[in-house]
């Protein structure tokens, strides 16, 4: 047999051997019939980064689990996926942001995230694949956590009992102890004041000078820290503590101005200090930063999920990140966006920086989720978003299971444009 015969040979038994496989992987014909909102235990009124559990339910059997938005938005973005193919996510993401005379504000692509994380978990499950498998493949091992305090008895953080009891050590003791527990940063804010007391920002400036000296001594030359200056801080007083700061190398300095000034502080300050900066906990999609990206103003973005509109927005941040050689340290969310984020953020090749917060004990309405561990949160082969519910914990506060009207014109190609 000539070699070139043989090789066709080759490649068709092979072609034949894989056929039953690939064909039993392609996605069935389905339709998107209801979609269902939930309030679990833990849900905080006051916070528009809500925890809300969000169900879509297909005609297939396979429903999909998301989180966030409110009430109120979720009825509205949920009409758009009614009737529709749970499949063609990016499609389901246009209309669902073009359906409306206003843009989508922050509060609706909040919703609109629930809804596409959602439609991912679908997809995932009808493949039989956990979704950074979609999304090309974990590029790293796990994703590394900062965190405000030790995890309780973990490398050696027992041994630091005053500072794994709400924090009632040393700042220095706090920081030795989170970094000897598995975390890559220990994270603090200036100031120890409760949200309403008052405040000397000049005089908290000088404390948290001292503060991040004694961070610094605790860690020695290897430990990371870094400061949330929670936007407190007027922009001249944002230059004073940044500088004053430099000399203890900080990870990064996360929102140094307020949000409403970001866009035209930032690139003043990125002029006036060599401290690395972070911004962004309450935007919402990239047209919120893009050009603080595409200047390199900030060296780490805070952007989150479901906060920009879902994994169909966060990869273009992601991109977008990549193309300019700048990092994510997303903010923290519910439960099941956090274990979304360990497959979107798994396949960037930037540094990421998880701010945990409060999942690094998963809600007992989750009976599988997020694996968060020695300070890490590590991938998951379950299909989908590997997260699963047990419904009887939770509060049902709506459902959608009509399809609504949608405002947009189609070009001829049958993509969409503007009304």
């Amino acid at each position: 047999m000539q070699r070139r015969t043989f090789l066709t040979t080759l490649a068709g038994a092979a072609a034949a051997a894989t056929w039953p496989a690939q064909s039993s992987a392609a996605l069935p014909a389905a339709k998107i019939t209801r979609v269902r909102y939930y309030k679990p235990p833990s849900f905080n009124d006051t916070f528009n980064q809500s925890n809300i559990v969000v169900t879509v339910e297909t005609d297939i059997g396979i429903t999909g689990i998301g989180e966030g938005g409110s009430k109120d938005m979720l009825d509205q973005c949920a009409t758009g996926l009614i009737g529709e193919n749970p499949f063609q996510i990016e499609r389901i993401w246009h209309t669902m942001y073009k359906a409306w005379f206003y843009p989508p504000g922050r509060e609706k692509i909040h919703a609109l995230g629930a809804l596409d994380l959602a439609l991912w978990d679908i997809k995932g499950k009808a493949l039989d694949v956990p979704v950074h498998q979609l999304l090309g493949g974990m590029i790293r091992d796990h994703l590394e956590c900062y965190g405000t305090g030790p995890l309780p008895g973990a490398r050696g953080a027992a041994a630091e009992p005053a500072a794994s009891r709400g924090g009632r050590g040393s700042m220095g003791d706090r920081a030795k102890a989170t970094i000897d527990s598995g975390f890559r940063a220990f994270r603090f804010s200036p100031g120890g004041a409760q949200p309403g007391a008052t405040v000397n920002t000049h005089q908290m400036v000088r404390n948290l000078a001292q503060t991040c000296k004694e961070v610094r001594a605790a860690l020695g030359d290897n430990g990371d820290w870094c400061v949330d200056f929670h936007q407190r801080f007027d922009f001249a007083d944002a230059v004073r503590a940044c500088r004053l700061i430099e000399e203890y190398e900080p990870y990064f300095v996360e929102d140094p101005v307020a949000d409403a000034q970001a866009l035209t502080e930032i690139p003043k300050l990125r002029q006036l200090t060599a401290v690395p900066l972070t911004h962004g906990e309450e935007w919402g999609q990239r047209w919120d930063f893009h050009k603080l990206v595409e200047n390199k103003d900030i060296d780490y973005i805070r952007a989150t999920l479901p906060n920009v509109g879902g994994i169909t927005e966060m990869k273009k941040v992601a991109a977008l990140c990549e193309t300019h050689a700048v990092g994510i340290c997303p903010h923290f969310t519910g439960p099941i966006a956090t274990a979304a984020l360990v497959h979107c953020l798994g396949t960037f090749s930037g540094p990421v920086l998880v701010e945990i917060g409060s999942n690094t004990r998963r809600p007992t309405y989750l009976p599988e989720g997020l694996d968060f561990r020695e300070g890490k949160c590590w991938p998951t082969q379950r299909p989908g978003l590997g997260v699963t519910l047990d419904l009887t914990q939770l509060t049902q506060i709506g459902e959608t299971t009509e399809k609504g009207k949608r405002l947009f014109y189609q070009r001829p190609d049958g993509s969409f444009t503007h009304w």
